[in-house]
């Protein structure tokens, strides 16, 4: 009898429930039909009766922009001009002749020429300058980035001719160059440290991102690759696909890698299959708050499943997953379809209640709190806390938070270091230098090893670059914009500036107050400018910038990018991690 009571409650209970989800769907549905009957009607009426002519696609994307950020922070729309551009990254190829440039005194300078493309393929080779496309000058005002992709991309199987200047000679060079698909790779540096431990770093997750992610770790295998440290940092994500798929390289079959859902209950499962390169072996995932969305499904299964350690800062916290949608006009539409959800059930979506200002702005407010140099600013309430299969406490809530803590290093920066960047001066330098030296380098350091473990930026090379700064226009000043500092001072200062004056009374018998309080201000930020400068560390910076940009013109992006890792922090700590058999078994990690 007791049993059959249960029995009838539980009927009534799923009833009502699922009478409740019915009624909140239909009413839901009922109230999509009636708005989007009134938004025709409204258009018809502006149509019909409005008392000028109106761009109607303008009014319309504007609508869709504005609609969509009512929704959330990642539903985005995209018009069709940029449809194409903004999926590249994501395919992983685009049609065109296989080089990077940079355009230095308005000449189109090759920096890199794409291994196995079509531009190497005819010899083109970086450092050569290219002055005519067809028939065309390319040279001058009106070359700029929008020019080249015009004239030197194009359909595959298509033919383009070139002309190029390359170093001293004085007759220019001539190549036919037929377009093929380029691609963009997502796994540039992939790289053996020492006998057993390799270092993969991936970009974003593409739809051509496993693959390369199975290449690259076939070929450090067969270098006897045992130990991996995975570099996500700065990763904002992609693919969800591509997420699951690495992270199926690293979990055992079966187990759960993440699952979405939403409140209509579409949402997926993935779960580890057979497939799995890298399964066993010491593993170390580098995030930082840069890391999001698919990087933070990878090393939230890796974390929540013990299989490797996290070591960095806090990520981003991006848990919500994008369809991608083409309207009518091929234009195209990002719409959050679900949650994604770790294997432990941790959301990581961080809140976006507050406006998308104040959401984009958190990082910003993390920074504040000092949460980029001490961990323990960092708090999670126990309700966001979780734990692992062997015992390891992870949280939701905002992101990944690593298993290990790496500060933010802060000598790393330079303003002065970052405004010769920002004008160019590395690429143009080099450039220069390459053109008088490129034949030398190569005989003297015919591989990448000989030339990071020899070749060394003299004092008088360091000079020379100086030199070039300067004429270059590019002062070692302190860059203080006084209107926009007293402008952030009156946004900061608000509450303490309304306290103070309420009348115009009190303001002038309060005007010193409010003096000294502007003084101080801006004293204090006239100091942060000038230790943001770090003139001391500027050398080192400049030296070794300048060594990855000659190595890279002499090889290649991925190899040269060792040498910024020589002084990277958060890669050194991990390294020396990973040798540390106690620290796996603290962490209670699955070899």
């Amino acid at each position: 009898m007791f049993s059959l009571i249960k029995k009838q409650i539980f009927t009534a209970f799923i009833f009502t429930a699922f009478f409740l989800f019915s009624f909140k769907i239909v009413a839901q549905n009922n109230s999509f039909a009636v708005n989007n009957s009134k938004m025709t009607q409204f258009l018809r009426q502006i149509d019909d009766l409005y008392i000028d002519t109106v761009n109607f696609d303008k009014l319309v994307e504007n609508g869709i922009v504005e609609i969509l950020k009512e929704l959330d922070p990642h539903s985005i729309y995209i018009p069709k001009k940029d449809v194409q551009q903004m999926n590249e990254p994501l395919q992983g190829s685009f049609d065109g002749i296989g080089v990077t440039f940079q355009l230095i005194k308005d000449t189109i300078n090759i920096t890199e020429v794409i291994v196995n493309g079509p531009s190497e393929k005819v010899g083109l080779l970086a450092g050569d300058k290219i002055i005519k496309v067809d028939s065309l000058d390319a040279t001058g005002k009106k070359i700029n980035n929008k020019w080249v992709q015009t004239h030197l991309r194009g359909k595959k199987g298509t033919k383009v001719v070139v002309l190029v200047k390359r170093g001293k000679n004085k007759t220019p060079l001539e190549f036919t160059i037929i377009r093929d698909k380029i691609p963009m790779n997502s796994i540039n540096v992939a790289f053996m440290v020492d006998s057993v431990t390799g270092y993969i770093r991936l970009e974003r997750f593409a739809q051509t991102s496993p693959r390369e992610f199975r290449e690259a770790i076939g070929k450090l295998k067969s270098e006897g690759l045992k130990n991996l440290i995975f570099d996500l940092r700065g990763n904002g994500g992609g693919y969800l696909d591509a997420a699951f798929k690495i992270s199926d390289e690293f979990i055992k079959k079966d187990l759960m890698i993440v699952y979405t859902d939403n409140f209509r209950k579409t949402g997926q499962s993935f779960r580890a299959t057979e497939v799995g390169n890298f399964e066993n072996g010491k593993l170390i995932i580098l995030v930082d708050e840069g890391s999001a969305s698919a990087s933070e499904i990878v090393s939230g299964a890796v974390q929540d499943w013990d299989r490797g350690i996290i070591m960095g800062r806090r990520t981003f916290g991006k848990g919500l997953v994008q369809k991608p949608i083409y309207l009518l006009d091929q234009s195209m539409i990002r719409l959050t379809i679900s949650n994604y959800y770790t294997p432990t059930g941790r959301c990581i979506q961080k809140p976006y209640n507050d406006g998308l200002n104040n959401y984009f702005r958190e990082l910003q407010n993390r920074q504040k709190h000092g949460e980029f140099l001490n961990a323990d600013s960092i708090s999670f309430p126990d309700s966001l806390k979780y734990t692992t299969p062997r015992g390891r406490i992870v949280y939701g809530g905002g992101g990944i938070m690593p298993d290990i803590f790496v500060p933010i290093d802060t000598s790393k920066y330079s303003s002065f270091f970052n405004e010769m960047i920002r004008k160019g001066a590395f690429g143009e330098f080099t450039m220069e230098y390459m053109e008088k030296h490129r034949d030398e380098l190569k005989k003297e350091y015919p591989t990448f090893i000989d030339y990071k473990n020899n070749f060394n930026i003299s004092d008088k090379m360091y000079d020379e670059f100086m030199t070039f700064v300067k004429g270059k226009g590019i002062a070692d000043t302190v860059a203080f914009n006084f209107a926009k500092k007293v402008e952030t001072f009156g946004r900061t200062e608000k509450k303490k500036l309304d306290s103070l004056f309420t009348t115009l009374e009190t303001f002038e018998r309060k005007k010193e107050q409010f003096e000294d309080l502007l003084t101080d201000y801006l004293k204090t930020s006239y100091e942060e400018a000038i230790k943001l400068r770090n003139l001391s560390k500027v050398p080192e910076f400049t030296k070794e910038y300048l060594k990855f940009e000659i190595g890279r013109t002499l090889y290649s992006y991925g190899q040269a990018y060792e040498i910024f890792l020589l002084s990277d922090d958060t890669f050194l700590q991990a390294y020396k991690a990973i040798k540390d058999d106690s620290l796996f078994k603290k962490y209670n990690v699955d070899l």
